[in-house]
């Protein structure tokens, strides 16, 4: 569909704040705005909406032995197809990233498939080599678990107090997330709810911010918030707070009592806790999809026995962009939560509409249409948003190809993902 070094010029964009202009990509960058220069591919944008692609903080794209769920192949298609050029997985894999040997191997794994950027977290465990995996090249450390969840080791807190010190010194990030479990019969969705409540997960939210007052103050990041409590229980300047879709649009509510589809950690909350979640939007950083597929055979378990996690990475933006269609949420907001937030946390150049932005877009129909599995692309083979109001991209450009367009996927050229300057995004401590 396109090359590397081929000009791109996305004609008529409607940039946020009303102006309309010619957008001129080359080498995966942004070269000019305004009138158009000379292009090997024109694409017209008129009449739809282009957004800086989205960059997600937070996917499990599993493969290995549980390539069944995904693959990075299936994953990463899911994600451009829905607009992400970047994501991150994370490290409770089978087995778990805790050295850097795994961590290298993962990366390579990544490398032979994957459709957009990646990044790759390595694990907090007692046994983890932080430094080694940090000198390998992780972008963070976690989610470190703070209660228990599918494939995640939870940490004692002489485990977590350690590895705080050790990421200070290291100008690392930690992820947590935050969850107290209480003991008891997890048969329904309800159950779920009660075993792991809203008031469990803030006092930990707050355990976990006052060790880390006391043991180097590494910078943290709060995982999938499920409530307005916790939203609230941290200070804007402490650390990042991240919320999923699925606790934004989706309620216990929204399922029958024993559906195990709508099972997640943290578990979806009540109608009423979640559109009191949805009032704090002004105070949330990062929209991160927790992409975390399974298969319908693991899902149509008993409830008890069925694993947790939701695939979401392909509706993450479509899911929002139907609200700002519907004027509910503003498009700037959707790219500051999606694109240019996560981009500065993860430390890569900011996808955008300026003269020397990464070239990285998803071009928006003007048309409102609804989720339908049998239209997505994760191995997982569900959604648990099925009908929903969504507006998918029909076409999505990464680093200056275009690597999705109404249906067809293009793997981008620059795949060389194991020496720093493909695909791969490594961390800051990375060394040769």
């Amino acid at each position: 569909m396109s090359k590397t070094g081929e000009i791109i010029v996305l004609r008529d964009v409607l940039i946020p704040g009303g102006r309309i202009a010619d957008i001129t990509i080359k080498d995966g960058l942004v070269r000019h705005i305004g009138s158009a220069l000379r292009a090997d591919l024109e694409i017209n944008c008129r009449g739809k909406t282009v957004l800086p692609a989205g960059t997600d903080l937070h996917v499990h794209m599993r493969d290995g032995s549980q390539k069944e769920k995904e693959t990075w192949e299936s994953g990463t298609k899911s994600a451009v197809a829905g607009g992400v050029t970047a994501v991150v997985d994370q490290p409770n894999t089978v087995p778990p990233l805790t050295t850097p040997g795994r961590v290298k191997d993962r990366v390579k794994l990544a490398a032979t498939q994957s459709f957009s950027r990646f990044a790759i977290n390595g694990g907090v465990t007692g046994d983890a080599d932080l430094k080694g995996m940090w000198q390998a090249g992780v972008f963070a450390f976690g989610e470190t678990f703070a209660g228990p969840s599918s494939y995640g080791e939870t940490v004692s807190s002489d485990v977590l107090s350690r590895s705080m010190r050790e990421i200070s010194k290291l100008s690392g990030l930690m992820t947590i997330h935050a969850e107290q479990v209480i003991q008891g019969q997890d048969c329904l969705l309800t159950d779920h709810d009660d075993l792991r409540p809203v008031a469990g997960e803030v006092k930990v939210i707050k355990d976990v911010l006052d060790l880390n007052r006391s043991n180097g103050r590494c910078d943290l990041y709060f995982c999938h918030l499920s409530s307005a409590d916790a939203v609230r229980a941290i200070p804007g300047s402490t650390a990042i707070r991240e919320v999923t879709p699925h606790h934004l649009f989706l309620s216990y509510e929204t399922f029958n009592p024993d559906d195990a589809y709508g099972k997640v950690n943290p578990p979806l909350r009540s109608e009423s806790v979640r559109r009191e979640l949805f009032s704090c939007w002004e105070m949330i950083d990062v929209i991160g999809s927790d992409h975390a597929p399974h298969t319908r055979e693991e899902k149509d378990q008993e409830f008890i026995n069925a694993p947790s996690g939701i695939p979401g990475v392909e509706t993450m933006i479509p899911l929002l962009m139907a609200l700002a269609k519907e004027k509910k949420i503003g498009i700037t907001d959707i790219i500051t939560k999606t694109s240019t937030a996560p981009s500065d946390i993860l430390g890569i150049r900011r996808a955008g509409f300026l003269k020397g932005d990464r070239a990285d877009f998803a071009i928006y129909p003007d048309e409102l249409t609804v989720v339908l599995t049998d239209n997505l692309h994760s191995n997982a083979g569900w959604s648990p948003y099925e009908g929903m109001k969504a507006v998918f991209p029909v076409q999505t450009i990464l680093g200056g190809e275009v690597v999705f367009d109404n249906g067809e996927f293009f793997r981008p050229e620059f795949t060389d993902n194991t020496s720093g300057t493909g695909l791969w995004i490594p961390g800051r401590g990375y060394s040769l």
